[in-house]
């Protein structure tokens, strides 16, 4: 019987055996040795007694049985009548009185223990509950990090693509993890903590699958919002058993998503001192730090807001180590693509480059929704590889919403709409900084998009010029610029163009420094409220004088800007008649067809680039305000 215990098997055969007794006992009693007895009514029984058809009766309370003559047994129910027995005697009927029957054996084994077991049955669930109350509070202040072995992390560095440098970055953490002793003979100590931040999508959480699926080491996940409850210390009790469980599995990695949710700068809550969410932020900064500090246990964290977290939390000893996880740029961005492309079928016409140049501003959760978007329309069509126009398609929808082909549009503002989009691309083409046009389209799209002129740079910028500023205004005019001139009035269709050009030409007076009156000044202080995590206000540093001249430079810039707008349309007004008649015929037209209409090769004088000039007089500064232009 192997290692089976002897005595918890004798009292399973025992138990086995009772209740098999009791089982057949009661089968027993309840199968009929005999064919049922006939049921007569009372009046049919006394009708018998009358005619002598009765030969027995057996009286039970008030129950009757008993026998005809001819052997046919009977059984009827007698009400209390005084005159039965007188009539039964009369007719020489032979009878019988008898107790009433007792219960069998195991009724009244049943009956004695019936109280027993319902006394135990309440003690038991009276217990249970008591337990089941005290465990709950305990495993209340448990940690709810996931741990994962390492033979399930699946994920490598080949995963991941577009953070070369990070990756770089990262690989040392993999090495220490890998082979301790070698940097701990140098006397080497590896960084405690990592802290990745950038965008949201960038891959912060995918890098850390990635480094414990290339170390080899056990791997514990939790959010920064799994810490903080609404009872005090529960968030610094769960810091300390999650720290507690990752020491039985050193060497390990413990990743903490969205770090800011308990990491935010002390302070700042509305508890003070005693807010839960510092209380955590105490133990945690203790288990990474402390007096007894968790040798191999590598903490690795994530958060788009570094801004806001604790300096105690970012200084050396904790998070030595900070990383900045950047979008892609358009090398990263085609290698990103390659890899969520694995295993899809690919047409031999989709060019990832040049997806990746029409991606600008896209990180790593953007393409892979591009690419599934993209795989979702061919299967819609019923088709077995995924082509480009799946992928072109795919960022139009991404971007400007999916089309809308059922909106009825009239005829009037059909052609308003061509007009406003051959506007941009009249003066993005005229323009030398501005970027190529690669599509236009009058199709609605999203909510309110009745159409779009898409640009694609040539490559990605990180710095922007003041002309490249400039010509980039001019092209957010044009679509205005070519309605009035072409309908004698303006419509609300460029009301995102406004908001855009005003928010570029003002962050260039305040911000860039890019006004030759106010020279090369920061001009409003941005108040960043670390409790509620976001900008909410602007403090003007400067005077009304200075706000006065701001908006002078402002609408200055703005009306230079719809001037060299204008001036692009009236030289090539041909070419707009001719691209707003095409794009109403065929309603969408890519680069190459948009080329063609825009050929400007026979112009002989090269167009001038936009140059601001202020509209403001210097020596009017700090006297008389100068008259607005």
């Amino acid at each position: 019987m192997g290692n089976y215990p002897s005595g918890k098997l004798y009292r399973n055969l025992g138990f086995y055996l009772l209740f098999l007794i009791i089982m057949i006992s009661m089968i027993t009693s309840l199968i009929p040795s005999e064919a049922p007895p006939q049921v007569f009514t009372y009046t049919q029984f006394l009708d018998a007694v009358q005619r002598g058809l009765v030969e027995k009766v057996v009286i039970v309370n008030h129950d009757l049985s008993g026998e005809m003559k001819d052997g046919t047994k009977f059984t009827t129910y007698a009400p209390d009548d005084p005159n039965l027995i007188a009539t039964l005697r009369n007719k020489n009927v032979d009878i019988e009185a008898q107790p009433p029957p007792e219960p069998s054996w195991w009724v009244r084994i049943l009956g004695a223990l019936l109280p027993t077991v319902f006394l135990v049955i309440v003690w038991v669930f009276l217990l249970q509950q008591v337990q089941g109350g005290s465990n709950r509070v305990t495993s209340f202040a448990k940690s709810r990090a996931k741990m994962v072995e390492p033979e399930k992390v699946k994920i490598t560095f080949d995963d991941v693509a577009g953070v070369e440098e990070v990756k770089e970055e990262l690989k040392e953490i993999v090495d220490f993890l890998r082979n301790p002793r070698r940097f701990q003979k140098i006397g080497a100590r590896i960084p405690r903590g990592v802290l990745l931040y950038g965008p949201p999508g960038t891959g912060k959480t995918l890098l850390a699958k990635a480094i414990a699926g290339e170390a080899k080491v056990p791997f514990f996940s939790i959010s920064g919002s799994d810490f903080v409850e609404m009872f005090v210390g529960v968030g610094a009790a769960r810091v300390r058993d999650l720290f507690a469980t990752a020491k039985k599995s050193v060497p390990c990695i413990v990743f903490v998503d969205e770090l800011d949710a308990v990491g935010r700068h002390r302070g700042a809550g509305l508890g003070g001192g005693h807010d839960e969410r510092e209380q955590t932020l105490n133990q945690l900064l203790v288990e990474m730090d402390g007096f007894d500090p968790n040798e191999g246990i590598i903490v690795i964290a994530a958060t788009n807001r570094p801004d806001i977290l604790d300096p105690a939390l970012l200084r050396p000893g904790r998070f030595d180590r900070r990383i900045a996880v950047p979008p892609p740029d358009v090398v990263g961005r085609e290698a990103i693509l390659r890899v969520h492309l694995k295993g899809k079928p690919v047409d031999e016409s989709v060019d990832l480059e040049v997806l990746a140049r029409r991606t600008p501003g896209f990180v790593g959760a953007d393409l892979a929704n591009l690419v599934n978007e993209a795989a979702l329309l061919a299967a819609r069509q019923n088709r077995d590889v995924i082509k480009m126009e799946d992928f072109e398609e795919a960022i139009d929808k991404v971007i400007a919403g999916p089309e809308r082909k059922h909106m009825v549009i009239s005829e009037k503002e059909k052609q308003i709409v061509a007009y406003h989009e051959s506007g941009h691309a009249i003066v993005a083409r005229a323009l030398p900084n501005a970027d190529p046009v690669h599509k236009i389209s009058i199709i609605p799209r999203g909510n309110m998009a009745l159409g779009y002129t898409l640009q694609l740079p040539t490559e990605d910028r990180y710095l922007l010029s003041k002309q490249e500023l400039l010509d980039r205004l001019a092209v957010l005019l044009g679509g205005r610029v070519a309605e009035e001139m072409v309908f004698g009035d303006v419509t609300t269709g460029a009301q995102d163009d406004l908001k855009k050009a005003t928010e570029i030409a003002r962050e260039m007076v305040c911000e860039y420094g890019m006004s030759e009156i106010l020279g090369p000044l920061t001009l409003g202080r941005k108040h960043r409220e670390v409790f509620l995590g976001r900008d909410i206000a602007e403090d003007r540093n400067y005077s009304e004088e200075i706000a006065y001249i701001i908006d002078k430079e402002v609408r200055a810039i703005i009306d230079q800007a719809y001037e060299k707008a204008r001036e692009s349309i009236e030289r090539y007004r041909e070419k707009l008649d001719l691209l707003a008649e095409r794009l109403i015929e065929k309603e969408v037209l890519e680069r190459v067809e948009i080329e063609q209409i825009l050929d400007f090769s026979a112009e002989n004088e090269e167009y001038p680039a936009l140059t601001f000039r202020s509209h403001i007089n210097p020596d009017s500064v700090g006297g008389e305000k100068a008259d607005e232009t």
